[in-house]
């Protein structure tokens, strides 16, 4: 195939019901390099299987794409409207004596894979070289590659290297099966001829597949494309990453309160890297990717290293649109958000996001805002709040009540002073003022969760303490 070639990658994912996230990394890689290179990014969807590839199962795909901010260039391309393209390759291939007609059944397949076994070769069809006579076209049957029996096929991949198949290994694959349905291998090569990818990226648990494919490209004369096979994702414990590891899906990653940009950074870090960059955006990773650099070996999901990736994009988030995803998990939780609070959390995010690893964690910080006064205090809390205690507290509201600036640091120094004139530490009367604030809800340093409730809430939720009938 020619260099000259404009770069065109592709994802074709199958619609399952789900976008997993090894789907999401490989989409990933093969939309980085189609951007370096100048190139293309294209999406097919393989719904071949009409039971699974139902509306719905299509839309997954096109949503979880749109999530994760990866727009794939033109119209998508549906696999199961091409088997008449298909059936015609099989065709041409048939007339050209590189693939035969094959009425073994079931049982002589059985019997013809164990001789091949014993033999020490990959199945061959005793119909490869039967003269069939003419040919019971009204009886099912299937048609199978002539593949070559002796040498090799060698893949040179930009990942793995140059890997070398036996074609004795392989066996005459099956291009139409006995209902005229094209099988996985032979529609991928037809589609992906069609569509000029020139790039193949794809995880290696399809590293057997590249030798069949390149076997059917050479036979119909095409260009073979670059085939780029990148290691699958493992969980912590290094089995394949599966459900029982917890969070697969893309789905499942926003849910849980991941910001696109952030599985975007970390994806291209897992099984890809630029020096020692944890952190990189959009516009670096485009720069740096080259499919060439990534990673022979699997990669690890670390979700201390995702949490610290997201807590670095949700620290440089926009506070409107971090406002905008709190309100849908409160919404979720059954709790939504009126104008009100809707404004309170808009004033409250700056003060509390530098400790939010996700947007769940982020509204989790937010829930002290929304505590329906009187606030009830557990009996820990009510123990701390001796007359000692309530008479500085007193003493600190008043001071509070004067204050004529309201922001954090204000704040804080104002607590600082306080507890210096009173001659004690934080711990005299700290306690008792946060839970008096928050109720025991998580919230930040006292100076922020003062500034976040703001001055008429915070005077309110201590006098409801302080007072007598308290």
């Amino acid at each position: 195939m020619s260099d000259s070639r404009p770069v065109v990658t592709r994802i074709a994912p199958s619609p399952t019901g789900s976008m997993h996230i090894g789907t999401a990394r490989t989409a990933l890689f093969n939309y980085l390099y189609a951007k370096h290179t100048g190139g293309r990014f294209l999406l097919r969807v393989e719904d071949t299987d009409r039971e699974r590839s139902t509306e719905a199962a299509v839309q997954v795909i096109f949503d979880g794409l749109a999530w994760l901010g990866l727009p794939f260039d033109g119209e998508p391309v549906f696999q199961a409207s091409r088997a008449d393209r298909h059936r015609a390759v099989v065709m041409e291939l048939l007339e050209a004596g590189k693939a035969y007609r094959c009425w073994l059944s079931g049982d002589e397949l059985t019997a013809a894979r164990e001789e091949a076994q014993a033999a020490g070769h990959a199945l061959r069809s005793p119909w490869r070289d039967r003269d069939p006579g003419p040919p019971d076209l009204e009886k099912p049957h299937a048609i199978r590659f002539r593949g070559p029996k002796n040498g090799d096929t060698i893949v040179n991949d930009l990942v793995q290297g140059q890997v070398t198949f036996r074609n004795r290994d392989l066996d005459d694959l099956v291009l139409l099966r006995s209902d005229g349905a094209p099988t996985y291998n032979l529609a991928v090569v037809v589609d992906d001829h069609d569509m000029d990818i020139t790039h193949i990226i794809r995880g290696d648990d399809h590293l057997n597949n590249a030798a069949r494919q390149s076997l059917l490209y050479q036979a119909m004369g095409w260009d073979v494309p670059h085939f780029a096979h990148i290691p699958l994702i493992h969980g912590e414990d290094g089995a394949k990453l599966s459900k029982r590891h917890g969070a697969t899906a893309v789905t499942d990653f926003a849910s849980l309160g991941y910001l696109p940009e952030a599985m975007r950074n970390y994806l291209a870090r897992l099984g890809w890297s630029h020096g020692d960059d944890e952190l990189f955006s959009d516009a670096e990773a485009i720069a740096w990717f080259d499919i060439a650099d990534a990673n022979r070996g699997a990669s690890r999901l670390d979700w201390d290293k995702l949490n610290f990736v997201n807590a670095h994009y949700i620290r440089l988030a926009d506070d409107t649109r971090l406002t905008a995803l709190v309100a849908e998990v409160f919404a979720t939780r059954g709790d939504p958000l009126d104008h009100a609070r809707t404004a309170q959390a808009l004033r409250a995010i700056p003060l509390v996001k530098e400790r939010a690893k996700t947007i769940v964690e982020l509204a989790d910080q937010l829930t002290f805002l929304f505590r329906a006064r009187p606030i009830v205090l557990d009996d820990k809390s009510r123990g701390q709040l001796t007359d000692e205690t309530r008479a500085r507290l007193a003493r600190l509201a008043a001071q509070l009540s004067a204050a004529n600036d309201w922001t954090a640091e204000s704040l804080e120094a104002l607590l600082k002073a306080f507890a210096e004139s009173e001659g004690v530490g934080f711990g005299k009367f700290a306690p008792a003022l946060r839970a008096i604030l928050t109720g025991g809800a998580a919230s930040p340093d006292l100076g922020r969760t003062l500034s976040a409730l703001g001055r008429d809430e915070s005077l309110a939720r201590l006098e409801d303490a302080l007072s007598p009938a308290a």
